[in-house]
């Protein structure tokens, strides 16, 4: 065998590795130290523990109303809605926090495929919570602010139609001391901009176009700036900043740092999946080949009365909300009919 090969299938093992890790730090970021570091006792029962700290008994443990069964994973195929918010102390005196990013995705336990989407945080949706006398149409980050993950779950299950089963919710205050944890992280990047810092401090965090090593501050800022062009590249910008993170926390000098990471995200994490729930699932990411598949959602910027609002294309947004319920192996209805009929022989067979 030629080294030619060997080094061809160390790098295939690398990179396949690595698209299973960064399924870990999107679902959730513990299943990674898992990952990284087997089943040692200390950090497992560290592991448990944070995880039963986050753990967020949301519907009262009840299944969407969009599913006609319980589901449970991974017998079963779910999906998952990824909440990034802002909890910084100022924002914290203005109320509950509006979600600052939103990633629905779904989970083919047959296929071993994960599907996701970024949800633009100004698009324009219908937010309904009758209990609190909400009934509008206004940007979708704010259903996190009236109702929190239990109304984002449910006015993505409304635009989408299909049912959201989990949601995983990290604060800010996670992603700068998960960073800052490993020491920070190496990023190509791809405009120079400049932002205000976590406390925001405006014109703090200027940052040149190019190859540089980040603290947390400086690839918050990275994050989170968008006023440079739109939602969708700082969408794009983020998922570079996860593929740093996977990169680092992936290096053999990290294995040392992944109980700090453990308690940062013991502390700054919401789920209503259980430790149970969490690790089947790295359990079948560890076994399986993960295939990750993004869809994109197109639109148009749409400003109303001196707002800015973006306006979802609705065949984009029925063309992505197919491809979730095909992956989920259920049945759309006709609009207005519930529930939704679970029938995996719906699903169509497609190639990894």
């Amino acid at each position: 065998m030629s080294k030619g090969t060997d080094d061809s299938r160390r790098n295939s093992k690398k990179y396949k590795r690595r698209r299973k890790i960064l399924f870990w730090i999107l679902i959730p970021i513990m299943c990674l130290v898992l990952a990284g570091v087997g089943y040692g006792t200390y950090l497992f029962s560290k592991t448990k523990l944070a995880a039963d700290n986050s753990f967020d008994n949301v519907r009262n443990g009840q299944a969407s109303t969009l599913r006609s069964k319980d589901i449970e994973p991974i017998k079963d195929s779910f999906s998952i809605l990824i909440i990034g918010v802002d909890t910084s102390a100022k924002r914290e005196s203005d109320g509950n926090p509006r979600s600052d990013s939103l990633i629905l995705a779904t989970f083919n336990v047959k296929d071993a495929r994960v599907e996701m989407t970024s949800i633009p945080r100004d698009s324009y949706v219908h937010i309904k919570d009758s209990s609190k006398d909400i009934d509008k149409y206004t940007k979708i980050n704010a259903a996190h602010a009236y109702g929190g993950p239990e109304l984002t779950m449910k006015t993505v299950e409304e635009e989408f139609q299909i049912p959201i089963d989990y949601y995983v919710r990290f604060d800010f205050d996670a992603f700068l001391k998960i960073v800052d944890a490993l020491g920070g992280i190496d990023v190509d990047v791809p405009v120079s901009f400049t932002e205000q810092d976590s406390k925001d401090t405006a014109g703090a965090i200027t940052l040149e176009k190019g190859q540089q090593h980040l603290n947390g501050e400086q690839a918050l800022a990275l994050a989170r700036t968008r006023h440079i062009d739109s939602d969708i590249e700082r969408g794009k910008r983020q998922q570079l900043i996860i593929k740093s993170i996977v990169n680092e926390a992936t290096s053999i000098s990290s294995i040392s740092k992944y109980s700090d990471i453990i308690k940062v995200v013991g502390d700054n994490m919401k789920t209503n999946l259980t430790f149970n729930q969490m690790l089947s699932i790295a359990k079948f990411g560890m076994t399986n080949s993960i295939d990750i598949k993004s869809l994109n959602l197109e639109g148009t910027d749409a400003p109303m009365n001196g707002v800015y609002y973006y306006q979802l294309d609705e065949n984009s947004v029925q063309s992505v909300s197919n491809e979730f319920a095909d992956e989920l192996g259920i049945k759309q209805p006709f609009p207005g009919a519930t529930p939704y009929s679970d029938d995996s022989s719906t699903k169509t067979e497609t190639s990894n």
